[in-house]
């Protein structure tokens, strides 16, 4: 007969309540804190229509070569943004419900509780109003790669993608301190985001047919090489 099975030592049962206890209290001052689980646990939403590294590549190398324009003529107002693009969702309320956490909206479209995540530095926040909607591809280097040419509604369609990589949720410290510029002159402190930034831009620029200037490719294919 095989002998009985020690009983569990008092002091280990004693042991492991105390470390559930410390385990709750610390998850119920996270959620205190944070007013959620943890953002860890919460796993990132990144816009559609990346493209892998070998599809980025190639459209890439398929882009026009040639330098920006000197911008003359630009005007922000020139490119209709934040229209209605799945009634009564605009552009800003669709990315926000599209790329966020159990997001609840009103009537209106307008969020009303949610979390977001910031692909840029990764900050997360439970206020969209903290947040901006990035134009991957600013609509002011667009106009000086090409832009400048389309008519009012090709332009409109371009500030108002949701279907592509051109729409992103971000602080808006993280969209200020874009600003206008391209990879070569930008990129976002958050380095694991580095290579689908890269490819996001890229796939914006061959979607719209928007030339690249030399420094800008080189920039990128570097990105490609090292983060991708």
């Amino acid at each position: 007969m095989l002998p009985a099975s020690p009983a569990p030592s008092p002091v280990t049962g004693v042991r492991r309540t105390v470390l559930g206890s410390l385990a709750a209290f610390a998850a119920a001052v996270l959620i205190a804190v944070l007013g959620w689980a943890a953002p860890a646990l919460a796993h990132h939403v990144l816009p559609p229509g990346i493209p892998s590294a070998s599809a980025a590549q190639t459209q890439l190398n398929g882009l026009t070569v040639r330098a920006k324009n000197d911008g003359s003529g630009y005007d922000r107002s020139l490119f209709p943004h934040w229209v209605a693009v799945d009634s009564p969702c605009n552009a800003r309320q669709f990315v926000l419900r599209r790329d966020g956490h159990t997001v609840q909206v009103d009537g209106n479209c307008q969020p009303t509780s949610g979390r977001w995540s910031s692909e840029y530095d990764g900050v997360w926040t439970g206020n969209p109003s903290e947040f901006d909607i990035d134009h991957m591809v600013p609509l002011y280097d667009a106009w000086r790669s090409g832009a400048n040419t389309w008519s009012t509604d090709q332009r409109r369609a371009f500030a108002n993608d949701v279907s592509s990589p051109q729409l992103w949720a971000v602080t808006a410290s993280s969209n200020r301190s874009k600003g206008d510029r391209d990879p070569s002159a930008w990129m976002p402190p958050r380095t694991a985001i580095h290579c689908d930034y890269v490819k996001a831009w890229v796939n914006v620029k061959h979607r719209y047919n928007l030339s690249v200037t030399s420094t800008e490719k080189s920039s990128i294919q570097s990105t490609i090489n090292t983060r991708c």
